[in-house]
Protein backbone atom coordinates (compact mmCIF):
# COMPACT_ATOMS: atom_id res chain seq x y z
CA UNK A 1 0.00 0.00 0.00
CA UNK A 2 2.82 2.46 0.78
CA UNK A 3 3.82 2.29 -2.68
CA UNK A 4 0.54 2.16 -4.48
CA UNK A 5 -0.41 5.50 -2.69
CA UNK A 6 2.57 7.13 -0.98
CA UNK A 7 4.99 8.71 -2.83
CA UNK A 8 8.35 9.57 -1.95
CA UNK A 9 7.37 13.26 -1.37
CA UNK A 10 4.54 11.81 1.14
CA UNK A 11 6.81 9.87 3.19
CA UNK A 12 9.09 13.28 3.63
CA UNK A 13 5.67 15.35 4.70
CA UNK A 14 5.07 12.42 7.26
CA UNK A 15 8.08 12.30 8.47
CA UNK A 16 8.26 16.50 8.95
CA UNK A 17 4.92 16.11 10.18
CA UNK A 18 5.78 13.74 13.04
CA UNK A 19 8.90 15.98 14.03
CA UNK A 20 6.69 19.08 14.50
CA UNK A 21 4.32 17.05 16.42
CA UNK A 22 6.92 15.92 18.73
CA UNK A 23 8.54 19.09 19.14
CA UNK A 24 5.60 21.57 19.49
CA UNK A 25 2.66 19.41 20.43
CA UNK A 26 3.62 16.65 22.52
CA UNK A 27 5.01 18.68 25.07
CA UNK A 28 1.48 20.56 25.78
CA UNK A 29 -0.70 17.83 25.18
CA UNK A 30 -0.79 16.73 28.78
CA UNK A 31 -1.60 20.46 29.95
CA UNK A 32 -4.45 20.37 27.28
CA UNK A 33 -5.86 17.35 28.80
CA UNK A 34 -6.40 18.49 31.86
CA UNK A 35 -7.04 22.35 31.14
CA UNK A 36 -9.75 21.19 28.46
CA UNK A 37 -8.28 24.59 26.52
CA UNK A 38 -5.45 24.07 23.73
CA UNK A 39 -3.39 27.18 23.60
CA UNK A 40 -3.51 29.48 20.74
CA UNK A 41 -0.14 29.74 19.54
CA UNK A 42 0.00 25.98 18.31
CA UNK A 43 -3.21 27.42 15.61
CA UNK A 44 -0.69 29.40 14.37
CA UNK A 45 2.28 27.11 14.44
CA UNK A 46 -0.14 24.65 12.16
CA UNK A 47 -0.73 27.91 10.07
CA UNK A 48 2.77 28.69 9.37
CA UNK A 49 3.95 25.07 8.55
CA UNK A 50 1.14 24.80 5.82
CA UNK A 51 -0.61 22.02 7.57
CA UNK A 52 -4.53 23.89 7.82
CA UNK A 53 -3.63 24.32 3.53
CA UNK A 54 -3.08 21.06 2.10
CA UNK A 55 -5.90 20.84 -0.61
CA UNK A 56 -7.12 24.20 -0.17
CA UNK A 57 -6.23 26.68 -3.38
CA UNK A 58 -2.92 27.90 -3.71
CA UNK A 59 -5.03 31.07 -4.24
CA UNK A 60 -5.84 31.65 -0.40
CA UNK A 61 -2.74 30.59 0.93
CA UNK A 62 -2.74 26.62 0.08
CA UNK A 63 -1.10 23.76 -0.57
CA UNK A 64 -3.51 22.23 -3.21
CA UNK A 65 -1.86 18.84 -2.71
CA UNK A 66 -3.56 15.39 -3.24
CA UNK A 67 -5.71 13.96 -0.48
CA UNK A 68 -3.20 11.57 0.88
CA UNK A 69 -1.47 14.14 2.32
CA UNK A 70 -4.70 14.77 4.40
CA UNK A 71 -4.36 11.09 4.92
CA UNK A 72 -0.95 11.55 6.78
CA UNK A 73 -2.37 14.15 8.19
CA UNK A 74 -4.65 12.67 10.02
CA UNK A 75 -3.20 9.62 10.68
CA UNK A 76 -0.06 11.13 12.60
CA UNK A 77 -2.15 13.40 14.94
CA UNK A 78 -3.67 10.20 16.31
CA UNK A 79 -0.56 8.95 17.73
CA UNK A 80 0.30 12.15 19.85
CA UNK A 81 -2.37 10.47 23.07
CA UNK A 82 -4.60 12.95 22.32
CA UNK A 83 -7.63 12.40 19.94
CA UNK A 84 -9.33 15.95 21.22
CA UNK A 85 -6.56 17.64 20.24
CA UNK A 86 -6.59 15.82 16.76
CA UNK A 87 -10.19 16.69 16.31
CA UNK A 88 -9.93 20.51 17.08
CA UNK A 89 -7.28 20.54 14.55
CA UNK A 90 -9.14 18.34 11.38
CA UNK A 91 -12.38 19.70 12.68
CA UNK A 92 -11.50 24.08 11.70
CA UNK A 93 -9.38 22.53 8.26
CA UNK A 94 -12.13 19.75 7.53
CA UNK A 95 -15.23 20.79 8.04
CA UNK A 96 -15.32 24.54 8.95
CA UNK A 97 -13.06 24.88 6.05
CA UNK A 98 -14.32 22.96 3.56
CA UNK A 99 -17.65 25.05 3.49
CA UNK A 100 -15.68 28.06 3.24
CA UNK A 101 -13.81 26.98 -0.05
CA UNK A 102 -16.83 25.30 -1.36
CA UNK A 103 -19.76 27.38 -1.17
CA UNK A 104 -18.06 30.77 0.23
CA UNK A 105 -17.65 34.15 -2.43
CA UNK A 106 -14.41 35.56 -2.78
CA UNK A 107 -14.93 38.45 -0.48
CA UNK A 108 -15.40 35.00 2.56
CA UNK A 109 -12.18 32.88 0.92
CA UNK A 110 -10.16 36.19 1.04
CA UNK A 111 -11.75 37.47 4.48
CA UNK A 112 -11.99 33.86 6.05
CA UNK A 113 -10.59 31.19 4.34
CA UNK A 114 -7.31 32.96 3.42
CA UNK A 115 -7.04 33.82 7.95
CA UNK A 116 -7.82 30.18 8.77
CA UNK A 117 -5.29 28.83 6.53
CA UNK A 118 -2.85 30.57 8.36
CA UNK A 119 -4.13 29.84 11.56
CA UNK A 120 -4.95 33.61 12.58
CA UNK A 121 -8.99 31.97 12.60
CA UNK A 122 -10.32 29.08 13.96
CA UNK A 123 -13.65 28.05 12.51
CA UNK A 124 -16.56 25.55 13.75
CA UNK A 125 -19.41 24.01 11.98
CA UNK A 126 -22.81 23.95 13.38
CA UNK A 127 -24.76 21.54 12.05
CA UNK A 128 -25.76 19.32 14.93
CA UNK A 129 -28.69 20.48 17.59
CA UNK A 130 -30.01 19.30 21.21
CA UNK A 131 -33.58 18.00 19.88
CA UNK A 132 -31.99 17.12 16.06
CA UNK A 133 -28.59 14.71 16.63
CA UNK A 134 -28.23 12.68 13.51
CA UNK A 135 -31.29 14.05 11.77
CA UNK A 136 -30.00 17.28 10.26
CA UNK A 137 -33.43 17.86 8.50
CA UNK A 138 -35.04 18.35 11.88
CA UNK A 139 -33.22 21.52 12.82
CA UNK A 140 -35.18 24.03 14.41
CA UNK A 141 -33.02 26.94 14.22
CA UNK A 142 -34.13 29.58 11.42
CA UNK A 143 -32.62 32.63 10.09
CA UNK A 144 -35.62 34.92 8.89
CA UNK A 145 -34.81 37.36 6.01
CA UNK A 146 -35.88 41.26 7.02
CA UNK A 147 -33.94 43.15 4.01
CA UNK A 148 -30.65 43.52 4.13
CA UNK A 149 -30.03 40.94 7.52
CA UNK A 150 -30.94 37.83 8.42
CA UNK A 151 -32.19 37.12 12.12
CA UNK A 152 -30.88 33.82 13.43
CA UNK A 153 -32.60 31.69 16.23
CA UNK A 154 -32.16 28.76 17.90
CA UNK A 155 -28.97 26.23 18.98
CA UNK A 156 -26.60 23.62 17.93
CA UNK A 157 -25.16 20.95 20.05
CA UNK A 158 -22.13 18.89 20.67
CA UNK A 159 -20.30 21.81 18.29
CA UNK A 160 -15.97 20.84 17.93
CA UNK A 161 -13.87 24.74 18.25
CA UNK A 162 -17.02 26.27 19.60
CA UNK A 163 -15.62 28.13 22.30
CA UNK A 164 -12.79 28.57 20.75
CA UNK A 165 -13.80 29.87 17.08
CA UNK A 166 -13.88 33.09 15.60
CA UNK A 167 -16.51 32.44 13.16
CA UNK A 168 -18.99 29.77 12.86
CA UNK A 169 -21.02 27.78 9.76
CA UNK A 170 -24.14 27.65 10.62
CA UNK A 171 -26.50 25.54 9.05
CA UNK A 172 -30.23 27.29 9.63
CA UNK A 173 -33.89 26.89 8.29
CA UNK A 174 -34.55 30.05 5.92
CA UNK A 175 -38.25 28.57 4.75
CA UNK A 176 -39.34 26.26 7.91
CA UNK A 177 -42.25 25.22 5.82
CA UNK A 178 -39.79 23.20 3.02
CA UNK A 179 -38.15 21.02 5.58
CA UNK A 180 -34.47 19.94 4.44
CA UNK A 181 -35.17 22.12 0.92
CA UNK A 182 -35.35 25.32 3.10
CA UNK A 183 -32.03 25.20 5.28
CA UNK A 184 -29.36 27.80 4.54
CA UNK A 185 -25.77 28.23 5.11
CA UNK A 186 -24.65 31.17 7.19
CA UNK A 187 -21.36 32.67 8.03
CA UNK A 188 -21.27 34.19 11.68
CA UNK A 189 -18.91 36.00 13.46
CA UNK A 190 -19.15 34.15 17.14
CA UNK A 191 -18.69 38.23 18.77
CA UNK A 192 -21.76 39.38 16.91
CA UNK A 193 -24.43 40.39 19.19
CA UNK A 194 -26.80 37.38 20.78
CA UNK A 195 -24.29 34.72 20.15
CA UNK A 196 -23.11 32.37 23.16
CA UNK A 197 -21.47 29.58 23.86
CA UNK A 198 -21.61 27.09 27.11
CA UNK A 199 -18.60 24.56 26.98
CA UNK A 200 -19.65 21.23 27.50
CA UNK A 201 -17.95 18.32 29.72
CA UNK A 202 -16.84 14.84 28.00
CA UNK A 203 -16.20 11.30 28.61
CA UNK A 204 -13.11 11.63 26.83
CA UNK A 205 -11.93 14.13 23.62
CA UNK A 206 -10.57 16.53 27.07
CA UNK A 207 -8.39 18.94 25.27
CA UNK A 208 -10.87 19.61 22.53
CA UNK A 209 -13.60 22.26 22.93
CA UNK A 210 -17.18 21.31 22.57
CA UNK A 211 -19.87 23.60 22.93
CA UNK A 212 -23.60 24.08 22.75
CA UNK A 213 -24.06 27.12 21.16
CA UNK A 214 -27.08 29.79 21.17
CA UNK A 215 -28.31 32.34 18.83
CA UNK A 216 -30.93 34.71 20.30
CA UNK A 217 -32.13 37.27 17.26
CA UNK A 218 -28.13 37.20 16.12
CA UNK A 219 -28.28 39.81 12.85
CA UNK A 220 -25.54 39.01 10.39
CA UNK A 221 -25.66 40.94 7.25
CA UNK A 222 -27.48 38.93 4.07
CA UNK A 223 -23.88 39.05 2.17
CA UNK A 224 -23.08 36.21 4.90
CA UNK A 225 -25.12 33.65 3.15
CA UNK A 226 -23.03 31.07 1.64
CA UNK A 227 -23.82 29.86 -1.55
CA UNK A 228 -27.64 29.53 -2.75
CA UNK A 229 -30.54 30.04 -0.43
CA UNK A 230 -32.05 26.74 0.70
CA UNK A 231 -29.32 24.71 -0.56
CA UNK A 232 -28.09 23.53 2.62
CA UNK A 233 -28.77 20.23 3.15
CA UNK A 234 -27.23 19.23 -0.17
CA UNK A 235 -24.23 21.78 0.70
CA UNK A 236 -24.26 19.30 3.93
CA UNK A 237 -24.50 16.07 2.15
CA UNK A 238 -22.10 16.65 -0.29
CA UNK A 239 -19.31 16.78 2.51
CA UNK A 240 -20.60 13.98 4.44
CA UNK A 241 -18.25 11.76 2.45
CA UNK A 242 -15.56 13.20 3.49
CA UNK A 243 -16.39 13.59 7.03
CA UNK A 244 -16.84 10.08 7.07
CA UNK A 245 -13.93 9.20 5.81
CA UNK A 246 -11.83 11.35 8.15
CA UNK A 247 -13.06 9.36 10.91
CA UNK A 248 -12.85 6.20 9.44
CA UNK A 249 -8.75 6.81 8.64
CA UNK A 250 -9.12 8.16 12.48
CA UNK A 251 -10.28 5.03 13.68
CA UNK A 252 -8.18 3.01 11.66
CA UNK A 253 -4.78 4.98 12.83
CA UNK A 254 -5.55 5.14 16.51
CA UNK A 255 -6.12 1.56 16.59
CA UNK A 256 -2.70 0.65 14.81
CA UNK A 257 -1.25 2.81 17.45
CA UNK A 258 -2.82 1.17 20.42
CA UNK A 259 -1.73 -2.39 18.92
CA UNK A 260 1.83 -0.46 18.14
CA UNK A 261 2.05 0.43 21.88
CA UNK A 262 0.72 -2.65 23.17
CA UNK A 263 3.06 -4.87 20.89
CA UNK A 264 5.91 -2.83 22.26
CA UNK A 265 4.61 -3.08 26.44
CA UNK A 266 3.96 -6.84 26.04
CA UNK A 267 7.80 -7.47 24.57
CA UNK A 268 8.66 -5.99 27.99
CA UNK A 269 6.20 -6.71 30.78
CA UNK A 270 7.04 -10.64 32.19
CA UNK A 271 4.91 -13.39 33.51
CA UNK A 272 5.57 -16.45 34.65
CA UNK A 273 9.41 -16.20 33.56
CA UNK A 274 9.05 -15.05 29.95
CA UNK A 275 7.40 -12.11 28.29
CA UNK A 276 3.74 -12.00 27.87
CA UNK A 277 4.51 -11.45 23.95
CA UNK A 278 4.81 -15.23 23.66
CA UNK A 279 1.57 -16.21 25.22
CA UNK A 280 -0.59 -17.68 22.10
CA UNK A 281 -3.78 -16.29 23.15
CA UNK A 282 -2.87 -12.54 23.75
CA UNK A 283 -0.32 -13.13 20.58
CA UNK A 284 -3.19 -14.66 18.21
CA UNK A 285 -5.54 -12.07 20.00
CA UNK A 286 -3.75 -9.31 18.69
CA UNK A 287 -3.06 -10.61 15.75
CA UNK A 288 -6.50 -10.79 14.71
CA UNK A 289 -7.06 -7.21 15.74
CA UNK A 290 -4.32 -6.24 13.43
CA UNK A 291 -5.83 -7.86 10.59
CA UNK A 292 -9.64 -6.41 11.06
CA UNK A 293 -7.67 -2.68 11.82
CA UNK A 294 -5.30 -3.31 8.24
CA UNK A 295 -8.40 -4.39 6.37
CA UNK A 296 -10.04 -0.98 7.06
CA UNK A 297 -6.82 0.98 5.90
CA UNK A 298 -6.94 -1.06 2.92
CA UNK A 299 -10.60 -0.13 2.12
CA UNK A 300 -10.34 3.49 3.38
CA UNK A 301 -7.32 4.07 1.34
CA UNK A 302 -9.42 2.96 -1.93
CA UNK A 303 -12.29 5.23 -1.21
CA UNK A 304 -9.59 8.22 -0.29
CA UNK A 305 -8.22 7.31 -3.72
CA UNK A 306 -11.88 7.40 -5.60
CA UNK A 307 -12.10 10.50 -3.59
CA UNK A 308 -9.24 12.72 -4.86
CA UNK A 309 -10.36 11.67 -8.41
CA UNK A 310 -13.90 13.69 -7.60
CA UNK A 311 -15.97 10.38 -7.68
CA UNK A 312 -18.96 9.79 -5.31
CA UNK A 313 -18.27 8.04 -2.80
CA UNK A 314 -20.81 8.19 -0.31
CA UNK A 315 -21.67 4.48 0.29
CA UNK A 316 -18.00 3.31 0.46
CA UNK A 317 -17.29 6.58 3.19
CA UNK A 318 -20.58 5.42 5.37
CA UNK A 319 -19.17 1.52 5.10
CA UNK A 320 -15.48 2.88 6.22
CA UNK A 321 -16.76 5.00 8.91
CA UNK A 322 -19.11 1.95 9.85
CA UNK A 323 -16.52 -0.47 10.44
CA UNK A 324 -13.18 1.39 10.73
CA UNK A 325 -15.19 3.21 14.28
CA UNK A 326 -16.14 -0.40 15.67
CA UNK A 327 -12.87 -1.75 14.65
CA UNK A 328 -11.24 0.75 16.83
CA UNK A 329 -13.29 0.35 19.10
CA UNK A 330 -12.79 -3.59 19.76
CA UNK A 331 -9.25 -3.36 19.28
CA UNK A 332 -8.49 -0.59 21.63
CA UNK A 333 -10.65 -2.12 24.40
CA UNK A 334 -8.51 -6.01 23.72
CA UNK A 335 -5.52 -4.02 24.18
CA UNK A 336 -6.31 -1.90 27.56
CA UNK A 337 -6.97 -5.88 28.34
CA UNK A 338 -3.49 -6.74 27.46
CA UNK A 339 -1.60 -4.29 29.86
CA UNK A 340 -3.77 -5.55 32.93
CA UNK A 341 -3.91 -3.03 35.82
CA UNK A 342 -1.62 -0.72 33.81
CA UNK A 343 -4.12 -0.45 30.89
CA UNK A 344 -6.33 1.30 33.79
CA UNK A 345 -4.06 3.93 34.89
CA UNK A 346 -3.94 7.18 33.27
CA UNK A 347 -0.08 7.42 33.01
CA UNK A 348 -0.55 4.32 30.24
CA UNK A 349 -2.19 5.63 26.75
CA UNK A 350 -4.45 3.29 26.49
CA UNK A 351 -7.06 5.02 29.31
CA UNK A 352 -7.32 7.73 27.31
CA UNK A 353 -7.77 6.28 24.01
CA UNK A 354 -10.17 3.74 25.08
CA UNK A 355 -12.55 6.99 26.24
CA UNK A 356 -11.22 9.16 22.79
CA UNK A 357 -12.23 6.48 20.33
CA UNK A 358 -15.74 5.56 21.80
CA UNK A 359 -16.85 8.88 20.14
CA UNK A 360 -16.25 7.43 16.74
CA UNK A 361 -19.31 5.06 16.69
CA UNK A 362 -21.48 8.44 17.82
CA UNK A 363 -19.64 11.71 16.03
CA UNK A 364 -20.56 12.70 12.42
CA UNK A 365 -23.26 10.24 12.07
CA UNK A 366 -24.03 7.41 14.60
CA UNK A 367 -23.55 3.50 13.41
CA UNK A 368 -27.23 3.08 13.62
CA UNK A 369 -27.81 6.23 11.47
CA UNK A 370 -25.16 5.26 9.02
CA UNK A 371 -26.65 0.96 8.66
CA UNK A 372 -30.06 2.71 7.74
CA UNK A 373 -28.45 4.69 5.28
CA UNK A 374 -26.45 1.62 3.90
CA UNK A 375 -29.89 -0.68 3.89
CA UNK A 376 -31.73 2.16 1.92
CA UNK A 377 -28.37 1.30 -0.86
CA UNK A 378 -28.13 -2.29 -0.53
CA UNK A 379 -31.52 -3.36 0.43
CA UNK A 380 -33.68 -0.64 -1.36
CA UNK A 381 -31.59 0.13 -3.89
CA UNK A 382 -31.53 3.70 -3.56
CA UNK A 383 -28.99 5.38 -5.63
CA UNK A 384 -27.83 8.79 -4.06
CA UNK A 385 -26.03 10.75 -6.89
CA UNK A 386 -24.33 13.81 -6.01
CA UNK A 387 -26.40 16.87 -4.55
CA UNK A 388 -24.47 19.62 -5.89
CA UNK A 389 -22.25 19.46 -9.24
Amino acid sequence: MESIYFTEEHQLFRKSLQEFLQKEVVPHIEKWEKTGSIERFIWKKFGEMGFFGINYPEAYGGLNLDLFYTVIFLEELQKIKSSGFAAAMWAHSYLAMTHLNAEGDERIKQDYLAPSILGDKIGALCITEPFGGSDVAGMRTTAIKHGDKYVINGSKTFITNGVYADYYIVAAKTSPELGNKGISIFLVDTDTLGVSATKLDKLGWRASDTAEIAFDNVEISAANLMGEEGKGFPYIMQHFALERLIMAINAHARAEYAIDYTIEYMSQREAFGKTIDKFQALRHTLVEHATDVEHCKVFNYAAVARLDKKEYVVKEATMAKLKSTKVADETIYSCLQMLGGYGYMEEYPLARLLRDSRLGPIGGGTSEILKEILSKMIIDNKNYTPAVE
